[in-house]
């Protein structure tokens, strides 16, 4: 059913505007994020419940009555959290993601992906304010740069915020320009309560592979963390620890806490690609950062490769076998 099949029922259904919220997938087409539902899902309170005579089943623990195209129960009834759209109680986006998160159905999966970054969009306290809820207060971010360059380590940061964390604009570090990022950096070791940087070479790189040196460095920033995190919230990565974590996809755009931890591991990445740059300048590491810019394969050919690049990666691996191929020739 689409906005307006919803609103004609809604009509001929002989309740009361007051006495009912629109939840669900019905408030998603409402608000305008879906443009159709299967049928009309309502919470009212327990008065307005028990005055319906409607047939009654159980559905993921809850008591619902049902007729025709509705569905309806008081346990989701929440006049706390609801959005006015045409006249209507809708709950509100916040809540209707929260609902649609803990249903876990396969077929929300990309709404609920939807709904998240809507939100975080907003709001990118949100994970930090449900864990604060909770009552957990020492919240640290997690998030890693280097992992496509051709030479450097790869680095991350954890980085625990206080409550009252305020730094106007902070996002991921990769939208924001250099300049904002140096300033942000100074800002967020300011205010922080703790930071760790981890730091892994390319040769363990080369070891062990760069998602698991990249698990490497995010445990070795954790551990240089002068406070312990009572729970972490890291971009993208699952990580085995023993601190509770949230992984969180496009983590560093939604959530404040990884954004800090995405602006200091790149800053202090870059710090040590223009030093490299100072000793190598052929390779332009001070502007392609390691990465397989024409320039820098130019000068892979040209100059060859330095101790610092990763020899498992594509480019410099073709070089070496290709100079391996050329010795065993001559």
């Amino acid at each position: 059913m689409t906005k307006e099949e919803i609103y004609k029922e809604l009509n001929k259904v002989g309740l009361d505007k007051q006495d009912y919220i629109i939840i669900a997938g019905s408030s998603l087409v409402c608000h305008g994020i879906i443009d159709e539902t299967e049928d009309i899902d309502l919470a009212c309170s327990k008065e307005v419940f028990d005055s319906l005579d409607w047939p009654v089943r159980v559905e993921y623990g809850l008591e619902i009555k049902y007729q025709d195209c509705f569905e309806i129960n008081y346990h989701l009834y929440d006049l706390e959290h609801i959005d006015i759209i045409d006249g209507y109680q809708c709950s509100d986006l916040v809540t209707t993601y929260e609902l649609k998160k803990s249903m876990n159905k396969p077929k929300d999966k990309k709404i609920i992906q939807k709904l998240e970054l809507m939100i975080c969009s907003q709001d990118n306290y949100y994970f930090e304010r449900k864990l604060r809820d909770e009552g957990i207060t020492l919240i640290a971010g997690v998030d890693e740069v280097g992992r496509g360059p051709l030479v450097g380590p790869v680095v991350a940061a954890c980085v625990i915020l206080p409550e009252k964390f305020s730094l106007d604009g902070l996002t991921d570090s990769k939208k924001l320009s250099e300049k904002k990022r140096e300033v942000y950096y100074d800002e967020i070791m300011k205010q922080a309560v703790s930071v760790g940087v981890g730091i892994i070479s390319e040769e363990v790189i080369d070891k062990v592979n760069i998602y698991e040196a990249t698990k490497l460095a995010m445990k070795e920033a954790i551990s240089k963390c002068s406070v312990r995190p009572e729970h972490i919230l890291i971009d993208a990565m699952p990580l085995s620890i023993d601190i509770p974590t949230t992984s969180i996809i496009k983590g560093d755009f939604k959530s404040i806490t990884i954004s800090a931890a995405s602006v200091i591991a790149k800053v202090t990445r870059d710090r040590m690609l223009d030093e490299l740059d100072k000793k190598y300048p052929m390779y332009d590491f001070k502007d392609n950062k390691g990465y397989p810019t024409k320039k820098h394969l130019d000068a892979i050919e040209k100059h060859g490769i330095i101790k610092e690049h990763r020899k498992s990666y594509g480019p410099v691996k073709n070089y070496l076998e290709k100079q391996l191929s050329f010795s065993d020739i001559s």
